[in-house]
């Protein structure tokens, strides 16, 4: 590696984390303010408040590291050109293809580094944060719910609930419907249903069972009834909040494991998904736009450079959002609603690139 490599890798490396160090005590000062009071009125111990802050501190730098990156190569990038550096290092006999090699290369290292965060450290700061959320900051004591859950089970066995909180281990208008050889064999519903944790057993207020016969139903009733089903508590865990947390090995047995169910929510899973691969070579797409508009020197400066920086970042980010939304609410495969983003704006790094190398 040639001297002006390692300059430039340096520069693009230190830049990227400085600008990351810098606006992350930014977020937090600001979601400090905002959630300080409710810290303080549930007495909230100090360790996990640390704790909740280290994981907001990973999970918010993985939401925004597209940004992070985009700003930090357009900042050193264009103090380059305003000092005309990058007319020297060309002038020299470089080419612009030569010169962008350090710039892939610490690409290359900050996409791995996403692709190892994405795969098995932001799951789990994920969970963290949003524990804490749902157990100090929502207002009335609820926690993570969810409603509406209708799912198989097993072969031939259908739950559902029209309201599930997490925090208590409830679920509202419980019903399990068992087929056999396609008929309905029996239909087992209640008011309201409780998980105990300490011997896995479930209490049913309200419960009843009835047999469906040939000629007539055998129907049980009663007020409470503890007993053990072959499904676990988790199945009713809200879609969003279950994805974000696995890594993603854990992910995609649940996947499989969801779609053997036949369940209606694999593209929301499969956006997650794609989304800790996407993710990474965004980092190389947004690389070369960002020197592509930054290696020029303009008569507006750097400000113009990052100006135009920022509309381009937040306009990925837009996509990237609106277009995941999509996936998960309408008919668009979500493997092609996840990477459309990236093929849009790498079509656009090279017809950037193609006019800096002019």
């Amino acid at each position: 590696m040639k001297i002006i490599d390692k300059y430039l890798l340096k520069r693009y490396l230190a830049t990227f984390f400085v600008m990351l160090f810098l606006f992350i005590p930014i977020g937090i000062v600001i979601d400090v303010s905002e959630k300080i009071n409710k810290i303080l009125a549930n007495k909230v111990p100090f360790a996990d408040v640390a704790l909740y802050y280290l994981h907001f501190t990973i999970y918010f730098a993985n939401l925004l590291f597209p940004i992070f990156l985009f700003l930090s190569v357009i900042w050193f990038t264009s103090k380059l050109a305003n000092n005309t550096e990058i007319i020297a290092i060309l002038s020299s006999g470089i080419s612009f293809t030569r010169f962008l090699r350090p710039y892939l290369i610490g690409a290359t290292i900050i996409s791995v580094f996403a692709l190892l965060m994405g795969f098995f450290i932001v799951p789990k700061a994920s969970q963290g944060f949003n524990d804490f959320r749902y157990k100090y900051l929502k207002s009335n004591k609820q926690t993570r719910e969810t409603s509406n859950v209708y799912r198989e089970i097993n072969p031939g066995e259908f739950i559902y609930v029209s309201n599930y909180v997490d925090n208590s281990k409830t679920a509202f208008d419980f019903s399990l419907k068992k087929f056999k050889n396609e008929k309905l064999d029996f239909v087992i519903s209640a008011n309201r249903i409780k998980y105990n944790p300490k011997d896995s057993t479930y209490t049913l207020y309200n419960y009843s069972k009835r047999k469906v016969g040939e000629l007539d139903d055998i129907l049980l009733t009663e007020k409470k009834k503890d007993t053990v089903f072959n499904f676990e508590f988790e199945d009713l865990t809200p879609v969003i909040y279950i994805a974000e947390t696995l890594t993603v090995g854990e992910l995609n047995e649940f996947i499989e494991k969801e779609n053997g169910r036949g369940s209606s929510n694999i593209d929301t899973y499969l956006v997650v998904l794609y989304r800790k691969y996407s993710l990474p070579v965004s980092a190389f797409i947004l690389t070369i736009i960002a020197v592509a508009v930054s290696s020029m020197k303009r008569r507006g400066g750097m400000g113009m450079n990052l100006a135009i920086g920022i509309g381009l970042a937040f306009t990925f980010i837009f996509f990237d959002k609106i277009f995941g939304t999509l996936a998960e609410k309408s008919s668009i495969p979500p493997l092609l609603a996840v990477w459309l983003p990236n093929i849009v704006f790498g079509i656009l790094a090279v017809y950037l690139l193609r006019n800096a190398k002019r």
